[in-house]
């Protein structure tokens, strides 16, 4: 998809992001979206389409490291429900509690018993969130071993993307259908009415996030909120300036060969 065309898509949903989040302040309307996927499908650029335009005040984003030595001995869920929203607030999780049956349990990090009792427990936890009026939205971001190579690939040669490449990333290349099958058995038992996935392809990334967009907002019921009208009278004087000193611009800039 050519730049200036997802550019335009992009800045028009935009609008309808802003005035979504207009709703949610007026409503006290608490909003959760969950951003999962195979390493490189595409969820910090699709995080970044939503918030890069939201009060980060009122939208924030949880991407929890590693869990530290007293979380491990914690309720599983414990550590992400410190995150979750108050009224007017929005929170992408990058990544989030199904890191327990999907990178953990393929990486070794979890055993079977732990990924079961998950699984199980998965559900019943969502429910309660969407009980008690959470709106609760899962995304699973797609994208084929031939673009995951590539995307890897321009983060090794790129030095501005190597600290993107992590050694989980590079045992990943290996595991893509352990990946899979993992993917597969989190849909299985954790897709349910009230909170179901729905899975879009990042394999043209622009594509994908406005796709994804579009769909979110579409799943909200009418986010039509005028804004706060504010009072603006002209001053009635000529305007104060500040006196500083000019930074100048470095010279004879020294530049690599």
């Amino acid at each position: 998809m050519k730049r200036k065309d997802y550019d335009d898509a992009l800045d028009e949903l935009a609008l309808e992001l802003v005035g979504m989040a207009r709703w949610a302040k007026a409503k006290g309307e608490r909003i959760v979206v969950i951003f999962e996927g195979r390493d490189t499908a595409g969820k910090g650029g699709a995080i970044k389409a939503i918030h890069g335009t939201l009060n980060p005040r009122q939208c924030r984003i949880a991407a929890l490291p590693k869990p530290s030595e007293d979380e491990k001995t914690q309720w599983y869920f414990q550590r992400y429900v410190a995150h979750l929203p108050s009224a007017g607030e929005i929170v992408l999780f990058d990544r989030s509690w199904y890191n327990r049956a999907g990178v953990e349990k393929v990486m070794g990090w979890s055993s079977e018993d732990e990924a079961q009792h998950f699984l199980r427990a998965a559900p019943i936890f969502e429910k309660m969130l969407v009980d008690d009026g959470i709106r609760l939205f899962k995304y699973w971001l797609t994208a084929s071993q031939e673009a995951q190579e590539e995307r890897f690939k321009e983060r090794l040669d790129d030095p501005l993307k190597r600290w993107k490449l992590s050694p989980t990333d590079i045992a990943a290349r290996d595991l893509y259908a352990d990946y899979t099958a993992a993917r597969e058995t989190i849909f299985a038992e954790t897709h349910t009415a009230w909170a179901p996935w729905t899975v879009v392809d990042f394999n043209d990334q622009k594509r994908g996030r406005l796709t994804l967009v579009r769909h979110l907002l579409d799943r909200l019921p009418d986010t039509h909120v005028e804004p706060e009208a504010i009072e603006w009278t002209p001053l009635g004087h000529d305007p104060l300036t500040e006196d500083f000193k000019v930074l100048r611009p470095i010279e004879n800039f020294p530049v690599k060969d």
